[in-house]
């Protein structure tokens, strides 16, 4: 099982933050480096395409992957714009992970409708998929440079519910490991698997100053029997360090 990291916030005082995490989770041989999305959540972090074309500036071999976007928030085509651009920047090392939202204050910032996020969603997919394999939305083409035509691999998150959508129709699928027990995305991966899919990846295993490396160990070994492609941490400041974390997979 391959394993990641995702970038922490933090209070904001070092500029350099981001770019000094991605070459550490570079250099302890992570395979890949992770961004989150999120706002009004009393606490500020930085947007996962700008965090990640920082690590992309820093970093040659792992894997930058944003865990998860909340795509009813955003304009297909600025997403498209973006995703194309840190495609190129990163040498096409780029995952696309997507979600439909779960939090009231995100959509709140973004003066969204939260009960129509479903909607959007399906919509947004539709055209950001248009604007991948075609190059072109809106009926206008965006010339995407050569090497990049198709977008990223595009991952669904999903606690759980819709994960056999996650089979049918994207390259992937992010569960929470911090919403759902390592049992219950265990159990979540024989639908998924039995509905014919793929790359399957659990994000957001939180790892605090007070874990207990021991039971990470053992959560991590449930998901590594269960099937999982990769796991992705998130370490807290003053936890574990990233060496010895890597050393329990």
């Amino acid at each position: 099982m391959r394993l990641g990291a995702l970038l922490v916030p933090d209070d904001g005082t070092n500029p350099r933050s981001i770019t000094q995490q991605a070459v550490a989770i570079e250099a302890a041989g992570y395979d890949s480096i992770w961004s989150a999305q999120a706002m009004g959540r009393g606490f500020m972090m930085h947007d996962p395409f700008v965090a990640l074309t920082a690590a992309a500036a820093v970093t040659d071999r792992v894997e930058l992957g944003i865990a998860i976007l909340q795509l009813p928030l955003y304009n297909a085509s600025d997403v498209a714009m973006k995703s194309f651009s840190l495609a190129q920047l990163a040498n096409n090392r780029f995952l696309l992970g997507l979600g439909v939202g779960s939090t009231v204050s995100d959509f709140e910032v973004h003066r969204e409708n939260f009960g129509e996020r479903f909607e959007v969603f399906d919509e947004r997919v539709k055209e950001l998929r248009q604007a991948f394999s075609t190059g072109v939305i809106n009926g206008q083409s965006m010339h995407p440079w050569a090497g990049v035509e198709g977008g990223p691999p595009l991952l669904y998150g999903t606690w759980g519910k819709r994960v056999q959508r996650a089979a049918r129709e994207f390259d992937g699928w992010i569960a929470s490991g911090m919403h759902r027990s390592p049992e219950a995305c265990a159990s979540t991966l024989l639908d998924y698997r039995s509905a014919g899919g793929g790359r399957a990846i659990v994000s957001t295993i939180r790892v605090m100053p007070d874990t207990d490396l021991q039971r990470l160990q053992k959560d991590l070994a449930v998901y590594v029997e269960a099937g999982f492609d990769d796991a992705v941490v998130m370490i807290f400041p003053g936890g574990p360090g990233l060496d010895e974390v890597r050393s329990l997979v």
